[in-house]
């Protein structure tokens, strides 16, 4: 259903990721066959229409736009993504009730993030056509529950397409996914070492040379969790709610880490945000590599599943 609604040949999304999900990285993917997402974060309205203005130059195929329904400049884009007819919103930190008339009426596909079961029964309720549960392994702000257990419960409880999101950077992740009962996925972390990703690359190189202990969740003290790549900043920060430091104060000082991780390569100060899985991320490639080896990977591991349950349901 998932690429049915959105007249895509892959049902994966790219994630959008601040300061990193432009319009080059997710021509790409849409190219590829997937579904690239523009990251508005909280960029004022003027860059987000100039990335789309971007996108549509390079390709035709449909693409996303994710808004942070927490940022300042919310309104402002919401209202520039039916100027512009995009073809899906992918929302995030907050819900889209606000806009939904709106989104709707612009033909727009609302596809909202949610952490938890009782948010996804919400989006559905106000209209959501799909939702992507998003697990704790992934990078950047996360919830509390897993992938594993947060999918299935949320596929068991609504009835618009789920996608699947964390820890997914393989073909055997989103086999996985699909198994969960999901029906599309959503990755990050893999397309932060892709060769159109416009990062420095002292960030792919950090994702690159990732192991499974890689990543460090900040923030949890006060509410605020955070998953990215140890450096000198997490564990400053880690320092910092042991200390007992109020949200305010660390938010304070945790400005304008991300812009110094994705543009600057600062590997002191930087909030290099990556998923658990980075540990699998061992290469650059291109986006078409990435999302074709996921895409055909996944569908030869399921073929392969039932050839053996088959199998062994008959002796």
């Amino acid at each position: 259903r998932v690429t049915e609604l959105l007249h895509i040949r892959y049902p994966l999304f790219q994630g959008g990721m601040a300061w990193i999900s432009d319009a080059v990285l997710a021509a790409a993917v849409s190219r590829a066959g997937g579904l690239g997402i523009i990251a508005a974060g909280n960029a004022p309205a003027e860059w987000v229409e100039r990335e789309i203005i971007a996108l549509r130059k390079e390709t035709d195929k449909p693409f996303g736009l994710n808004i942070m329904l927490m940022s300042p400049c919310a309104d402002e884009v919401a209202a520039l993504a039916c100027r512009l007819k995009v073809p899906a919103v992918i929302t995030g930190a907050g819900s889209p009730g606000k806009y939904m008339e709106a989104f709707k009426a612009a033909g727009i596909k609302v596809i909202p993030v949610v952490p938890i079961v009782a948010l996804a029964k919400r989006m559905e309720r106000l209209g959501a056509d799909a939702v992507i549960a998003e697990g704790g392994e992934s990078g950047g702000h996360i919830g509390e529950h897993n992938t594993m257990s947060l999918v299935p419960q949320v596929v068991r409880a609504v009835q618009i397409p789920v996608l699947a999101a964390g820890g997914i950077a393989d073909a055997a992740g989103a086999a996985a996914a699909f198994c969960l009962g999901a029906e599309g996925v959503q990755c990050g972390t893999v397309f932060l070492a892709s060769e159109e990703c416009g990062v420095h690359d002292t960030y792919k190189q950090m994702v690159v040379r990732a192991g499974d202990n890689a990543t460090a969740v900040t923030g949890r003290s006060v509410g605020l969790p955070v998953r990215a790549l140890k450096n000198a900043l997490t564990h400053k920060i880690l320092e910092m709610e042991r200390e007992n430091s109020s949200a305010q104060s660390i938010e304070e000082f945790t400005v304008g880490s991300l812009r110094r991780a994705a543009k600057e390569g600062d590997e002191e100060e930087g909030a290099f945000m990556a998923g658990q899985i980075a540990g699998l991320v061992n290469t650059v490639r291109t986006c078409r590599e990435i999302v074709e080896s996921m895409m055909h990977g996944a569908e030869a591991i399921l073929k392969q599943t039932l050839k053996i349950y088959g199998k062994a349901k008959n002796e």
